[in-house]
């Protein structure tokens, strides 16, 4: 693949700049460090190209906050950057950048790729269960330890420099990998980008050198399949001597299981043989959920967008009863997409 120069003029174009500021205001508008950014946008585009063009921006430091993540209830801590100029800067090397990072990428690595995602991911997994019984005999899942933290920063530029030779470019991106103390920082908007990035080479390994039938990621969950139980234990011993080299580390609770005797637990969902159910966790979390709002007198955006959400979701999974019974029966649709409607209209003329 041939490395690309000159992109950083085309990141410090003023259009590219307001573009950015635009993208990283979505659904913050509210707040107020935004509001005054996004209403003098014209004179904030400008500080920020004098920024870049004269090397002058230095990292905020992050705001860390902790959360405890997904039905397991996983620890994780979270870094918010600031939205000027960090935000901002982060999405105006993206929007230069992100083509060149995609070009090289396996197509179904799903997590945090337009056009991709988990519904992306669950359709394929149904369609070759379905399809291929003999090449879908085994699965192997595994997921990688403490990812983000691991990530390791040396070989990661290294990596950049691989497809990208303008000297500016890569020291901005440099500049944001080092703001943080180890690893990339999970809220960062490049990181996500970055983190898909540097697990390329993993992914063109597992397909082109160990010739695996059918393999799917998700960030660093992933879910290979094959007809051999032997050669899938032989394929993990390869993956995790490859990750050594890029000084990461598989999990220990790695599994390696019939697909006719259990389902793939995988993408919130429960893969079966020709159906398709929904995760325990997220099965008990949505019917709360929507019990809560039932019984609100009022239903405001947030509640409207989680039911239509939630509809969406239930609707990729063989959910037929359980949609009459804790949706259909419990909140108005029409009445959820009317307010979400209004709602749109009202954020249009303002």
């Amino acid at each position: 693949m041939k490395a690309k120069g000159n992109i950083y003029p085309k990141i410090c174009e003023i259009e590219n700049i307001k573009r950015a500021i635009i993208n990283a205001s979505k659904q913050k508008r509210d707040r107020n460090d935004v509001k005054d950014i996004y209403a003098n946008i014209d004179y904030y585009s400008r500080k920020i190209q004098e920024m870049l063009i004269n090397k002058a921006y230095i990292p905020s430091p992050y705001l860390e906050k902790k959360i405890y993540d997904g039905a397991n209830k996983k620890e994780r801590i979270i870094y918010k950057p600031c939205f000027y100029p960090d935000q901002c800067i982060h999405w105006a090397l993206m929007l230069q950048i992100e083509d060149l990072l995609k070009r090289g990428m396996y197509e179904y690595c799903c997590a945090s790729i337009k056009g991709r995602g988990i519904h992306y991911g669950a359709k394929y997994i149904k369609k070759i269960l379905v399809r291929d019984r003999k090449n879908t005999k085994y699965c192997l899942k595994l997921d990688i330890k403490k990812y983000y933290p691991s990530i390791n920063k040396e070989i990661l530029k290294h990596k950049f420099r691989r497809i990208i030779k303008c000297r500016d470019t890569l020291d901005l991106m440099d500049l944001i990998v080092d703001s943080s103390k180890e690893g990339l920082p999970i809220g960062n908007f490049t990181s996500q980008w970055f983190a898909n990035f540097n697990l390329q080479d993993v992914d063109h390994y597992i397909k082109e050198e160990l010739k695996v039938p059918y393999y799917i990621r998700y960030m660093d969950d992933m879910v290979l399949f094959h007809r051999n139980k032997k050669e899938l234990h032989k394929i993990r011993i390869k993956i995790e001597d490859f990750l050594k080299k890029e000084d990461l580390r598989i999990k220990e609770n790695w599994q390696l299981f019939r697909t006719d005797s259990r389902p793939l637990d995988f993408l919130g969902y429960r893969f079966y043989r020709g159906y398709t159910t929904l995760r325990r966790g997220n099965f008990l979390r949505i019917k709360r959920r929507l019990n809560k709002i039932s019984k609100k007198q009022e239903l405001d955006v947030k509640d409207a967008a989680a039911v239509i959400s939630y509809r969406g979701y239930l609707q990729h999974a063989n959910t037929y009863n359980y949609q009459q019974k804790y949706v259909r029966n419990t909140v108005d649709i029409r009445k959820c997409k009317e307010v979400i409607r209004n709602a749109s209209r009202k954020q249009c003329k303002a």
